[in-house]
């Protein structure tokens, strides 16, 4: 059997699950890979048959997504023409994270598309919401990627096709400690505007990754990081708590860690919208207005000591399995193959 992994590149969350997922995929059939999307800070330890442009969202920096980077250089035509020239026909299966090259040209040809996506769990009338209706978000993020099957992860299992995260063995490893400094990651901000609020807040030592950064530096209280992965793993299992936006794995990873955690979801996305409705639902604390409105909220968040409980054992063969066993029949009637597929399940 052959299979199509197809990763959207925006954003660090969906490589880093990916990096879980692909090894157990591989177990069970013939797996290439494809990656679109330009917004990505973590590399894939595995080859991509295909790197594509892709349609991606650009990061501002006062905390929200920059709308003119992101019309201007996005090359529509050049979408469509990733979507016609994309040879989905080749495989037996597209498997798809919130990738839409893949998704839609599998629409286009008639190939069974299944999405394993945080996105995917929003198909569900279960899953908290922003009080704040977006009928914009909405559409979006159910017809950015369409799929015939749809499995999806949160923070918790609010409905039966709902996982809980998959935290990366690299996280699920690292010893844990409690040091005296907050491990931050916002990359919505810039690097002048998270160093002159965060200077306001007292004598806390702050541990920034910045997307925005070249190299290490430091600036009384506050350490500038570039990003790599092994060192933003390490530095958030020390720190006493995180401050994040509200995307998916790095909120996840933090609640894994028994951290403290306080998130600022993006203005303008509403997924991060949704994922701030969840958490705040679960007890983390999230700021919705700007940051330098919210002081006396982040303040009673450094005084504090309260960490959100989480069950999220490792379940992620367990969720390749089903998603093999609920549509390898269906694959094989709808491409008439007389092919007979053995798993060792």
């Amino acid at each position: 059997m052959k299979i199509l992994y197809a990763i959207q590149g925006t954003g660090n969350g969906h490589i880093s699950r990916a990096r879980e997922i692909i090894p157990i995929i591989k177990d069970f059939c013939q797996c290439d890979i494809l990656v679109s999307g330009t917004q990505c800070d973590v590399e894939l330890d595995f080859p991509v048959k295909y790197r594509l442009r892709g349609l991606s969202f650009w990061f501002g920096h006062k905390g929200g997504v920059d709308l003119w980077s992101t019309v201007t250089k996005s090359n529509l035509f050049q979408l469509k023409r990733e979507i016609d020239e994309l040879r989905v026909e080749d495989y037996d299966l597209v498997i798809n994270d919130f990738e839409p090259i893949s998704a839609w040209a599998c629409h286009k040809k008639k190939v069974p598309c299944i999405s394993l996506s945080h996105q995917g769990s929003y198909l569900s009338n279960k899953v908290p919401l922003p009080l704040k209706n977006d009928f914009l978000g909405k559409f979006i993020l159910k017809n950015y990627a369409p799929a015939d099957t749809h499995f999806g992860f949160h923070f918790q299992e609010y409905d039966d096709f709902i996982f809980t995260p998959v935290i990366r063995k690299q996280v699920r490893d690292q010893k844990t400690d409690i040091q005296d400094y907050y491990t931050v990651y916002l990359p919505a901000y810039d690097d002048a505007y998270l160093l002159k609020t965060l200077s306001l807040l007292g004598d806390y030592n702050w541990h920034i990754f910045s997307k925005h950064a070249r190299q290490t530096y430091q600036v009384g209280n506050i350490t500038i990081n570039k990003i790599t992965n092994d060192k933003f793993v390490e530095d958030m299992a020390k720190s006493t708590g995180v401050l994040c936006g509200a995307g998916f794995e790095t909120p996840a990873e933090a609640l894994f860690m028994k951290k403290k955690l306080m998130v600022i979801p993006m203005k303008g996305q509403y997924e991060q919208q949704c994922n701030a409705a969840a958490l705040e639902q679960m007890g983390v604390p999230v700021l919705w207005d700007q940051l330098p409105d919210q002081f006396e909220s982040i303040s009673n968040w450094l005084e504090s000591d309260v960490r959100v409980s989480v069950d999220y054992p490792d379940q992620t063969r367990k969720i390749v399995r089903k998603i093999f066993e609920v549509n390898v029949k269906s694959v094989i009637w709808q491409n008439s193959r007389e092919l007979v597929y053995q798993y060792q399940f």
